[in-house]
């Protein structure tokens, strides 16, 4: 029985809880740009859970970007999945894991149960997810895009402001203003949910592509070089420490995280040798790294900014 309940009914619930998060922090967003403002303008915007209180007829208004974000979770984790399944690879089914704050998930997660067998394997397992991730988060930002609007000039001050924007954002901007003259850049838009769940499918596939330890990035570059892998491991950390004061304070703890035993990877058998099929997938995967990633994916969220701003307006002193 308790296996039977880790197996399906875990999963099933832990998606029914992250269905009930991101519908209400995606209302909370909705109302924000119906009104013409951006998706944080004050704290109690990531803690949805007492406007909801006094609003529960607005509670099914978060289902577009819910439905959006957790698409492209899933997405990304059956790329995992059905990887494991294709090479014989015991795998759970996706965890997606809810978060009362923020969008209202923390991602999502398969658990690898067997051995993988061999560095082609490694490689199947490793892109699949991101690869599907991504073109379904392009997807998504193109829909975005297109319910958006331009920014009012009286539009409040975001207190959680998207940072620099990804190669994939720009370039999909570049296409779509072809179709449509009139959508926005991202720094002057008002950003639909849809969007902004666009945007995080980026950001994950972009944070999972790290390469390093047991991060999909990590599965991808062992499959192409052991040698190498164990290199970017032992430096990465560093790298993200200096990122972290610079750019994102949240580069820190990923630094943190590729330190923790339990994220070293696992002895994969070095033959057979990668074969040429999955050389250009690797390849693939680090083009897809390039297009969804920005060393300032917040603005004003560095170390620096924090020990030089004002603690009462988080402006600079």
């Amino acid at each position: 029985m308790h296996s039977v309940f880790r197996k399906y009914y875990l999963p099933l619930l832990l998606l029914a809880v992250s269905v009930a998060t991101t519908t209400a922090n995606g209302a909370r967003f909705m109302q924000n740009f119906l009104e013409g403002m951006p998706p944080v303008v004050r704290d109690s915007d990531l803690w949805p859970w007492g406007w909801l209180a006094d609003h529960p007829d607005l509670y099914l208004s978060g289902w577009a970007f819910s439905a959006a974000l957790l698409g492209i979770l899933l997405i990304h984790e059956f790329g995992h999945y059905f990887a494991c399944r294709w090479h014989g690879i015991g795998a759970t089914l996706p965890w997606v894991l809810p978060a009362p704050t923020l969008s209202g998930t923390a991602g999502a997660i398969i658990q690898i149960k067997t051995r993988i067998p061999n560095r082609n394997a490694l490689m199947d397992v490793g892109i699949y997810g991101p690869l599907s991730g991504y073109l379904a988060s392009v997807v998504v930002v193109a829909v975005g895009f297109a319910l958006s609007f331009q920014a009012p000039p009286d539009a409040p001050h975001a207190i959680v402001r998207f940072g620099g924007e990804p190669l994939t954002i720009r370039l999909l901007h570049a296409l779509l203003v072809q179709w449509d003259p009139s959508i926005p850049a991202f720094d002057q838009i008002t950003p639909h949910p849809v969007l902004v769940a666009g945007w995080i499918g980026l950001f994950i596939t972009s944070l999972n592509l790290i390469p390093g330890g047991q991060l999909d990035g990590g599965h991808i570059l062992y499959a192409i070089s052991p040698k190498l892998h164990r290199a970017f491991t032992n430096a990465l950390p560093f790298l993200l420490f200096i990122m972290g004061a610079i750019f994102w304070v949240g580069w820190i703890l990923w630094g943190i995280f590729l330190l923790i035993p339990a994220m070293r990877h696992p002895r994969v058998p070095l033959e057979p040798k990668l074969n040429s099929n999955r050389l250009i997938l690797g390849i693939v995967g680090i083009a897809i790294l390039v297009l969804t990633f920005t060393p300032t994916p917040f603005y004003d969220s560095s170390l620096m900014h924090f020990f030089h701003a004002d603690p009462f307006t988080n402006a600079p002193r």
